[in-house]
């Protein structure tokens, strides 16, 4: 789900804010379709990296939730060793799974 399909306010300010309803919308979506919310995907100019915003400010305050952040605005061709891959443990602590630091935590490959 596109963070403006869930919020039509979500870039308002200039940056994006769901608001509570938001999240309400999502949870109903994901009940009615037998699905669960386990990563959020957003862009950042430059490299994937996670800005204090981000840490401070979880999508998913969910231990075990994943923040993919795709660099350069998702501009073609995306280069997935340039992405952020964080983890939330809780109390906006997180874990760096990105390329440099677990390059196999996320396959990019064919499935099999």
């Amino acid at each position: 789900m596109f963070y403006d399909e869930l919020d039509p306010r979500a870039y308002a300010t200039g940056v994006c804010v769901l608001h509570a309803d938001a999240f309400a919308k999502l949870w109903a979506i994901c009940r009615e379709r037998g699905l669960s919310v386990v990563a959020d995907v957003h862009t950042h100019p430059g490299a994937g990296f996670q800005s204090d915003s981000d840490r401070t400010n979880p999508m998913v305050a969910r231990q075990g939730h994943i923040a993919l952040i795709v660099p350069d605005f998702a501009r073609w061709p995306i280069n997935p060793k340039r992405m952020g891959i964080y983890e939330y443990r809780g109390d906006h602590a997180w874990l760096d799974h990105s390329p440099a630091r677990a390059p196999h935590f996320l396959y990019t490959g064919f499935w099999s």
